[in-house]
């Protein structure tokens, strides 16, 4: 016996092969929404968690900045109490300075030699007097410049000649000068080589 289908297979096949599509189609979309959904969670996740890390490293930032004007106030008064330690310690040490001065002029002027006035401005001395001759006031300057040790840099202002009367009948040839030097500080001043102790070191040069 034959059996003929008369039903239309094909068309329903169609329709099978359409609502397996849609089943899929439907499917995927819910996986891309569902694989969207959690991409979009781990993304705030990591968002929310980079500004908690960026708020936390702000709030350290100022700690820091903080911090670091704490640093520069203690340094500015540390060296506002240097410089009044420094002051401190340059008038203890300049006391005795104007005796220095004195005693240092008087020990470098050669014979012939007469001071008049001795001004001191900071660290500037200017020096006047009279000498017998010009040879008395380049000794002077050489004195000074090669021993002295608390008046340095000497250097010659003006030196002019003029009659000294020493009486009413008796006038003698002098030569009024005027030097300038430098002080220097009792801290900076370095000791003079005696004669003996460079005749010692000289002695012990030759021996080697």
């Amino acid at each position: 016996m034959i059996l003929i289908n008369l039903l239309p297979h094909r068309e329903l096949a169609r329709q099978r092969a359409r609502q397996l599509f849609r089943v899929a189609l439907g499917l995927s979309v819910l996986v891309g929404a569902l694989i969207a959904g959690a991409i979009y969670i781990f993304q705030q996740q990591e968002i929310d968690g980079q500004r908690e890390r960026n708020a936390l490293l702000a709030g350290e930032i100022k700690q820091f900045e903080q911090q670091i004007k704490e640093v520069a106030t203690l340094q500015e008064e540390i060296a506002a109490l240097k410089a009044r330690q420094e002051a401190v310690e340059n008038l203890q040490a300049d006391r005795n300075l104007p005796v220095h001065l004195l005693n240092e002029v008087v020990r470098q002027l050669p014979d012939g030699m007469v001071m008049r006035s001795l001004k001191q401005d900071n660290q500037a001395v200017v020096l006047t007097g009279a000498a017998q001759s010009n040879e008395r006031v380049s000794e002077l300057l050489r004195n000074l410049s090669r021993h002295g040790d608390r008046v340095t840099r000497p250097e010659l202002v003006e030196i002019v000649a003029a009659n000294l009367a020493l009486s009413p009948k008796e006038q003698r040839r002098v030569h009024n000068f005027v030097v300038r030097a430098q002080l220097q500080r009792s801290a900076d001043a370095q000791p003079v080589a005696t004669p003996a102790g460079t005749a010692s070191a000289e002695r012990a040069t030759l021996q080697r």
